[in-house]
């Protein structure tokens, strides 16, 4: 049985999360791509050979493959010549050059390629507004969590679990509205009416002022504490507040995850925190047994990932095919089929590289 509930939560899941992002990417360049008059050959979920499949009216194959640990879709005249019969590459007739992605204008074919992403993050925004419509949007509690140590809250003695019910007697019910507080008065005693284990009593502090990257104090307090994130309330949103927290959710998460990437390159922080399938499983059965909306915010954050790693101008992504058809707008021409062959296997290098990188960093993750 528990074989069963491991598989389920563990695989089953990661399966269907990562199945249904692959599927949200490659719809975006499908359905750009019909849009603009190309015929696609193939839609599939997953590599190797076809478990399931059958031909649209529009002569698409859809499909699942046997190894489900990806998609593609795949556009007729993705180069501008075919094979016949005897393996040799024919010119396409006018006919078919009316329904070939290579045929296509420069901006049609960008479009496509940019599809993919560009969707990933509008099911981002959808995904966290529909969480604030239905479930709500969370707010953290004026509860404790954790104790930064050194700090202000350390050295007045909180707890985690503590309640703080009120500054100076003015009533706080939320983290925010504890934060406010506490920014607005560096350096004043403030005093803090605590709940803990069902007794109300109070506790004297001073938020210290924060020291600026510069190393100079700033005029903003802290306490040194963080909210207790078990201890949350959700306010449901209206469908346009909800969408605009949507947005705004979607644009702070792709700003962290590139402040991140440029703090990593410049060695600020180390890579340990890259993860890759193994991981994202193993968090996926976490969140999965947290409830369905835990597993669609998973999916929100991963489809924003998915979304951006594809942007970056490395050939193989969609960002390396959009840097080509840059390069092509300035020239006037496409880059030649040497340079284009070369750019491919450089990223494909490197995209493998990372992928052992990653995998390496999964494991030593799940053996700590």
């Amino acid at each position: 049985m528990e074989f069963i509930d491991w598989t389920w939560n563990y695989i089953i899941v990661f399966l269907i999360v990562l199945s249904a992002l692959i599927f949200v990417h490659e719809w975006g360049h499908y359905w750009v791509a019909r849009r603009n008059g190309v015929r696609v050959e193939v839609f599939s979920i997953g590599f190797g050979p076809e478990v399931f499949g059958r031909t649209n009216e529009a002569g698409t194959r859809w499909k699942i493959g046997l190894i489900p640990l990806g998609g593609y879709v795949k556009m007729f005249g993705e180069d501008d010549s075919r094979e016949g019969d005897d393996d040799e590459l024919v010119e396409l007739t006018d006919e078919e050059k009316a329904v070939s992605f290579h045929h296509k204008p420069l901006g049609q074919r960008a479009a496509i390629v940019a599809a993919g992403p560009i969707v990933n993050f509008l099911f981002a925004i959808f995904a966290f507004a529909g969480l604030a419509i239905f479930q709500g949007n969370p707010v953290p509690l004026s509860v404790v969590g954790e104790i930064i140590p050194g700090s202000a809250a350390a050295e007045a003695e909180f707890q985690s679990g503590d309640v703080i019910l009120a500054i100076d007697n003015r009533e706080v019910k939320t983290f925010d509205g504890l934060r406010q507080v506490v920014i607005a008065n560096p350096d004043r005693q403030l005093v803090f009416d605590v709940q803990r284990d069902g007794k109300i009593f109070k506790i004297t502090a001073t938020p210290k002022a924060a020291v600026g990257r510069d190393g100079e104090p700033q005029n903003i307090g802290q306490l040194g504490v963080r909210p207790h994130l078990e201890h949350l309330r959700y306010d449901r949103a209206d469908p346009f507040t909800a969408l605009w927290l949507g947005t705004e959710r979607t644009f702070v998460l792709t700003y962290r995850i590139l402040v991140y990437i440029g703090e990593m390159i410049n060695g600020q922080r180390n890579a340990d925190d890259l993860g890759g399938p193994l991981r994202i499983a193993k968090i996926s059965g976490d969140m999965a047994q947290l409830g369905l909306s835990q597993v669609i915010l998973l999916m929100a954050m991963l489809s924003v990932n998915l979304g951006l790693i594809n942007l970056f101008p490395i050939p193989m992504l969609d960002g390396g095919h959009l840097a080509f058809y840059a390069v092509e707008a300035v020239r006037g021409r496409p880059l030649g089929p040497k340079a284009q062959e070369y750019g491919f296997r450089f990223g494909l290098i490197l995209v493998l590289v990372l992928f052992v990188f990653v995998t390496w960093n999964d494991v030593t993750f799940l053996l700590e």
